[in-house]
């Protein structure tokens, strides 16, 4: 029985290796031929064999080796990347992924012998099967008429014509996996069917993978082989005898005379970690341990002189080629790159980091309580380590919060293929282009913003890019662009969804709301009211229902969940050049730098990343006409009286002040009575009592215990610009709660 935690391990593991195999396949996909490309798509997939074998998951292990077989052929040269074969490798990619979800799930995966995975073995065993010009969406291929022909690849010429570096000998590396006992196989068995075939001249035991005794398993095999053989047999049948232990070994065989690129991918592809120089070029057979030992002789004959590079000697002496050296050398410093990214990575489970932030944010509360006893006692020594203790808990803060912080191009990058799958399902040519990629953000907002933006993205391209006869007709090229962008803006990530489309029609989303009731006949709306008006509920100017759009839900839920965020989406349009979608989010949900003020016996928290600066106010602010504004160095500037909006009683102060926001491209003014300072704030989501209140973005809780509320910004000023069009003032009483 496997224990859960290594079977999610596991599932987590195959999840990341497909999300790079498929960012790898539509790079492929696009004729980008790089060597290193198709490498790391054929490294995917062979870890999830061997990790897949490895948990008895024999559907998973069959259609993988199937994938990884062709690949092989691939990176050798013998089979061209065609698009119709990268599109190939796409929808294997697909079943794999649905076939490791079965395992995610808690189901055994369905067999890969079903109708769809038969299907795709098959079609990926035609390229096994054929010469490249026979191979299956090549042109002039002929009919085989259901047979399979024999690929005899002993001295296949490759198409590049690199050196012949091998020797009159076959090579073959091998290494046992673990469960070749429990399956009632003999290592030893299969060097001696070898011996049938022909004649083994070298035979060098490989026992790197042996642990220590205390951590040996009696039953688990930790064999591997170095072997040099002469015969005059063909590879098909040198390889035909591993067939029973195939899934479960590292299995490769080079033919006599082989060349360098031969040698340099079976380097790459060795299995062992910690090797010198000379061990990786016996390990691949190029040399032998008695060649080593006569230059590593010959090395050392120089007296005090500084011994000379072992791979220069064996270049010089011409007993190793260059490339192969030079491959052996890439080799080293992979597994150095490689343990040093393990050593400096380590996997935490999500609830581990909220419970940490949780515990972070008790810390905030209690520091600040003892702040306040100290300022309350007036002893010098008790305040001055109040101050340090609470630098150290910001820091500890900022560390916790920087933990949780993912980068959002994971989230981008997954909508190359929607992209890709869209426009194939449209007849539409779009590009996507992607910027801002490393822009961070909370993890939690990185997970529920995945939806939203696949929506937005679905819609752009269904509803914003035109066809490629209407874009010509235009003046435009038939190929349309997506563009998906990140920064960030005074505390806040900002992500824009912009296409170069044929924009949004005013005349017809008016006309549309006037129909469904949602706007009066008659009303003087502006443009951005005007283009706002497609968050509405069921609101659609879709002329016919597609898979995609046109059934009036979807951009409603967009906006909610937005919002849920504590979060903002605006729209900007130009008919006929295209629309950017605007999503404004917080960096955090969970912890913030607030700057309190006071208005009567009240407090309030506002987002420290949001305020400008703080003036007086003075007599050149007018409460006259239908607003507050205040002449702020020449710049007209809105205000409003957080006394008034929230309705607290009490007596007016005589000097009144002015903390200036910025939200995006708008600010205003919050006058309040008191400036009381920077803040630690943890935010404490509000009850579904204040769930319409635009204003309010949760509280907090201070030193003394008191509550504060947070005010949020973005839902202020949303509500001073509307009450400012429509020419009344709301105060804080919709919910029935009036502050004193």
């Amino acid at each position: 029985m496997i224990p859960d935690e290594y079977l999610q391990t596991f599932v987590v593991e195959c999840k990341e290796l497909l999300e790079q195999m498929e960012e790898a396949l539509l790079i492929v996909e696009q004729a980008e031929q790089d060597p290193e490309i198709i490498n790391a798509i054929f490294r995917a997939a062979h870890t999830i064999k061997g990790s897949a074998g490895m948990f008895g998951l024999d559907p998973v292990v069959e259609f993988t080796h199937a994938a990884e077989s062709v690949l092989d052929r691939v990176r050798s040269g013998e089979v061209a990347m065609t698009s119709v074969l990268a599109a190939l490798f796409i929808e294997a990619h697909d079943h794999l992924k649905e076939l490791i979800g079965h395992v995610a799930e808690g189901s055994h995966p369905a067999e890969a012998t079903d109708n769809h995975g038969k299907t795709l073995i098959a079609r990926l065993e035609a390229y096994l099967g054929e010469t490249p010009a026979e191979q299956p969406g090549n042109s002039g291929s002929s009919d085989n008429s259901g047979e399979m022909p024999v690929i005899q690849t002993a001295n296949v010429e490759r198409e590049h014509s690199d050196a012949v570096v091998g020797t009159d000998l076959w090579h073959l590396s091998l290494r046992f996996g673990p469960e070749v006992f429990r399956n009632g196989m003999d290592p030893f068995s299969f060097v001696r069917c070898l011996a049938s075939l022909g004649s083994i001249e070298e035979l060098v035991t490989v026992i790197d993978a042996i642990p220590a005794a205390a951590q040996m398993d009696p039953e688990s095999c930790y064999l591997g082989f170095e072997i040099s053989f002469s015969s005059d047999a063909d590879k098909l049948a040198i390889d035909s005898l591993f067939n029973f232990v195939r899934s479960d070994c590292f299995i490769r065989i080079l033919p006599p005379r082989s060349k360098a690129s031969e040698y340099q991918r079976l380097i790459q592809e060795l299995p062992e970690q910690e090797m010198r120089l000379g061990e990786i070029l016996v390990k691949c057979g190029t040399l032998t341990p008695e060649e080593l030992d006569n230059i590593l002789r010959l090395q050392s004959q120089h007296g005090d002189a500084p011994q000379r590079p072992i791979g220069e000697v064996l270049v010089e002496q011409q007993m190793v080629s260059s490339p192969v050296v030079e491959a052996a050398l890439a080799k080293q410093q992979q597994v150095k790159d490689n343990k040093k990214s393990e050593a400096s990575l380590i996997r935490v489970d999500a609830e581990k980091l909220d419970e940490l932030i949780n515990l972070v944010g008790e810390l905030i509360i209690a520091g600040a309580g003892t702040n306040l006893i100290a300022r309350r006692a007036g002893m010098a020594e008790l305040m001055e380590s109040t101050a340090t203790l609470s630098r150290l808990v910001e820091d500890v803060r900022d560390s916790a919060l920087a933990l949780r912080m993912v980068q959002i191009g994971g989230t981008f990058n997954r909508f190359t293929r929607v992209v890709r799958d869209v426009s194939k399902e449209l007849g539409k040519d779009i590009d996507l282009v992607i910027s801002g990629g490393d822009t961070e953000l909370d993890k939690t907002v990185v997970e529920k913003i995945g939806d939203p933006l696949t929506h937005l993205v679905r819609n752009s391209m269904d509803h914003g890019i035109e066809a490629a006869e209407l874009r010509l007709a235009r003046g435009k090229s038939a190929k349309g662009t997506l563009r998906l962008n990140a920064y960030h803006d005074a505390g806040s990530i900002v992500i824009e969804v912009s296409d170069d489309g044929g924009g949004l029609n005013k005349e017809k989303i008016l006309n549309k709301a006037i129909e469904r009731g949602l706007v009066a006949e008659g009303a003087n709306l502006s443009d951005k009211e005007i283009y706002n008006l497609i968050f509405e509920a069921g609101f659609s100017t879709a002329d016919a229902v597609s898979n995609l759009s046109g059934r009036g839900v979807g951009m409603d839920v967009v906006k909610r969940n937005i919002q849920a965020l504590r979060g903002s989406v605006d729209l900007d349009s130009i008919e006929g050049q295209g629309s950017t979608i605007r999503i404004r989010l917080p960096l955090t949900l969970a912890i913030i730098d607030g700057f309190m003020v006071g208005v009567g016996n009240a407090s309030y928290v506002i987002p420290l990343d949001m305020v400008v600066e703080c003036v007086e106010l003075n007599a050149w602010a007018s409460d006259e006409g239908d607003g507050q504004y205040l002449n702020l160095r020449g710049e007209v500037l809105p205000y409003r009286r957080l006394r008034d909006h929230f309705v607290i009683d009490g007596d007016m102060v005589q000097r009144e002040n002015v903390v200036v926001v910025r939200y995006g491209e708008h600010k205003a003014g919050l006058v309040v009575d008191k400036l009381m300072g920077e803040f630690q704030t943890v935010i404490k989501p509000l009850g579904k009592l204040f769930s319409s209140e635009k204003s309010i973005g949760g509280f907090t809780i201070l030193g003394s215990g008191e509550v504060a509320l947070i005010v949020d910004v973005p839902g202020l000023m949303g509500q001073i610009e509307h009450e400012r069009e429509a020419g009344e003032v709301v105060p804080f009483t919709r919910s029935g709660v009036v502050m004193h």
